[in-house]
C-alpha cells in the first residue's frame, strides 16, 4: 500500500509539472526571457541597434513628414505670383517697348529672388517634406542621435518631433554604448584569431612543441592599418557617390567615425543627387558608419590589451631593477662591514 501511494504521488507531481509547463502564460514568459537573453548577446545587440534605428526612422517620418513646411509653400506661392506677374506684364505691355518691359520684369524677378533668399534663411532648401524626411534620411538622423554625432542638417521642427528626439536619445545612447562594448569585443576576438593564424603561418616555430605556445598580441600598427584601410574605402565611396574631392571625403570619414560631426559635409545633402535616386545609397552609408563605430571599438579593445601588456612588462622591469639595486646594496653593505680575515 505504501509503495502504491508513493507511485500515485510521483504521478501526481509529474502531472502538475507538465500542467505548469503547458501553461500558455509560462510559455510566453519563457519566450520573453529567452528573447531578452538573446538580445543581451553580441548578435542580439547588433540586431537591436539596427531595429531601434529602423523603428525610429518610421516614427520620425510619421511625425515630421505629415505636414509640408511653410517655407516650401511660401516659395511655391512666390513662384506662382512671379509667373503670373510676368505673364500679365507681357500681355499688357507693348512688346515693342523692350526697355520698359525689361525694367518691370527685372523688378518682378528681383522681388522673387528677395523672397527666396528670405525663405532660405528660414530653412528652405528646395526639397519637399517627403524628400527631406525620406526613410534613408530619417535613418541617418536616428544614427546621428544615438551615436551622438549630431550633424545638424536635419532637425525636427515640430513640438512632438522634438519631444520624441529627447526620448529617443535617452534610450538610444545607452543602447549604443552597449553595442559599442559588445561589438568591440566580438570584432577584437575575430581579428585577434585571424592575426594569430596569419602570424603562425608566416613565422617558424621557435618554441618547443611540448611547451605551451607563446602569447601573441596584436600590435597597435595592425589596428592603424585596419582603420586606415576602412577610412580609405569610405573616402573612395563618398568621393564617387557625393562628388566630393578626396580630401573632403577623408575629412568626413574621420570626423564622423570620431563622432565630431561638424555637419558641413553630410551624405545625401545634394538636392540633385537626392532626386535622382541617391537616397538609396544612404542605407549603405548608414551601414558603413555603424560598422565603423564597431571597428573603432575593436581598435580600442586591442589597444587596451597592448597597453595592459606593456604596463605589465614595465612593472616587471621596474621590480627587477629595484631587486637588482637591493641585491647590490646588500652586497656592498656586506663587503664594507665584513670582518677582516
Amino acid at each position: 500500500m505504501r509503495s502504491r501511494s508513493r507511485y500515485r504521488g510521483s504521478v501526481r507531481s509529474r502531472g502538475s509539472s507538465s500542467s505548469v509547463s503547458s501553461d500558455p502564460k509560462e510559455k510566453i514568459w519563457d519566450c520573453c526571457r529567452k528573447l531578452i537573453a538573446f538580445m543581451c548577446t553580441q548578435v542580439g545587440v547588433g540586431g537591436l541597434i539596427v531595429g531601434y534605428a529602423v523603428v525610429g526612422a518610421f516614427c520620425f517620418r510619421s511625425i515630421e513628414g505629415t505636414k509640408e513646411r511653410p517655407e516650401y509653400e511660401l516659395v511655391s506661392s512666390h513662384r506662382r505670383n512671379c509667373a503670373l506677374a510676368l505673364w500679365e506684364l507681357t500681355s499688357t505691355e507693348n512688346v515693342f517697348n523692350h526697355t520698359s518691359w525689361r525694367m518691370q520684369a527685372t523688378a518682378i524677378i528681383g522681388e522673387f529672388q528677395k523672397n527666396v533668399v528670405d525663405a532660405v534663411k528660414r530653412g528652405y532648401d528646395g526639397r519637399t517634406i517627403d524628400e527631406t524626411w525620406s526613410f534613408p534620411a530619417a535613418l541617418m538622423f536616428c544614427l546621428s542621435i544615438f551615436t551622438m554625432i549630431g550633424y545638424g542638417n536635419l532637425v525636427p521642427k515640430t513640438g512632438p518631433g522634438k519631444a520624441a528626439t529627447v526620448v529617443y536619445a535617452v534610450f538610444g545612447i545607452p543602447l549604443y554604448v552597449l553595442y559599442f562594448l559588445n561589438m568591440g569585443k566580438v570584432l577584437a576576438s575575430v581579428f585577434r584569431w585571424v592575426y594569430t593564424k596569419c602570424y603562425q603561418c608566416s613565422m617558424e616555430k621557435h618554441y618547443d612543441d611540448d611547451g605551451p605556445p607563446p602569447r601573441i598580441i596584436v600590435p597597435s600598427t595592425a589596428c592603424l592599418w585596419v582603420m586606415g584601410a576602412y577610412i580609405a574605402t569610405g573616402t573612395i565611396m563618398f568621393a564617387e557617390w557625393e562628388k566630393w574631392d578626396y580630401l573632403d571625403s577623408t575629412y568626413f570619414c574621420v570626423t564622423s567615425l570620431s563622432k565630431i560631426g561638424f555637419g558641413d559635409f553630410v551624405p545625401g545633402a545634394n538636392i540633385i543627387e537626392s532626386k535622382s535616386g541617391h537616397q538609396t545609397k544612404l542605407i549603405i552609408n548608414f551601414v558603413y558608419l555603424l560598422l565603423g563605430m564597431g571597428l573603432v571599438a575593436m581598435c580600442y579593445n586591442l589597444l587596451k590589451e597592448v597597453v595592459s601588456v606593456k604596463m605589465h612588462d614595465f612593472k616587471e622591469d621596474i621590480m627587477l631593477c629595484f631587486e637588482d639595486i637591493r641585491l647590490r646594496a646588500v652586497a656592498c653593505y656586506q663587503r664594507n662591514h665584513s670582518p677582516d680575515l
